[in-house]
């Protein structure tokens, strides 16, 4: 009994360890990982036919175009990523969904077409903070929606009060620091 609380214990200050060391700068990335946009432009290409809505999941395939373009830090990528999801949430059908979902759909996409449509007009700055929102925004679209794909809710304390975002990976790589704080940030929840 004793084993497995010293066990316990050396398994805790690790995780907790690694943890803090997870908002550390990591000095060398590897330039082989996949991006969210590649994941998700081959899923918004695939067939969609478990997924209620088509426009939805592009949807999640132009907002992990955009957040990859902010982790990159990529301004124009990021201007361009956020008229292309502003397009794309003005063509959002409403008409599969039930009315109450329609009417808390409509309320959502008009927010987040408001956020991407700043985010295609702005500075790498004011594009992050509409980030920050439009994460919200399509986070409780996916909750009505549904999604193809397990996305990770993922979320960084260093930035403002904390901020959060949706990734189709595990691994962190944070897109309200870019290079500064890649690894910043820890999952807090699956979403499938």
């Amino acid at each position: 009994m004793r084993n497995l609380r010293v066990t316990t214990t050396i398994m805790a200050m690790a995780f907790v360890g690694l943890t803090t060391m997870s908002c550390k700068d990591g000095k060398k990335e590897d330039s082989s990982v996949t991006t969210d946009s590649e994941v998700s432009q081959e899923q918004a290409s695939a067939s969609t036919s478990d997924v209620q809505n088509p426009e939805s999941q592009q949807v999640v395939a132009d907002y992990m175009a955009l957040k990859d373009a902010l982790v990159a830090t990529d301004e124009k990528a990021a201007v361009d990523a956020g008229k292309k999801l502003e397009s794309t949430l003005k063509s959002f059908k409403l008409d599969s969904y039930t009315s109450d979902e329609q009417k808390e759909l409509q309320e959502i996409v008009e927010s987040a077409t408001e956020h991407a449509e700043h985010i295609g007009r702005s500075d790498m700055a004011h594009q992050r903070e509409h980030f920050q929102m439009l994460t919200k925004d399509v986070t409780d679209m996916v909750a009505i929606t549904g999604t193809a794909s397990t996305l990770y809710q993922q979320f960084c304390p260093m930035y403002g009060e904390g901020g959060a975002w949706l990734s189709m990976e595990k691994e962190i790589r944070n897109p309200y620091f870019g290079s500064k704080m890649m690894k910043c940030g820890e999952v807090q929840k699956e979403i499938n």
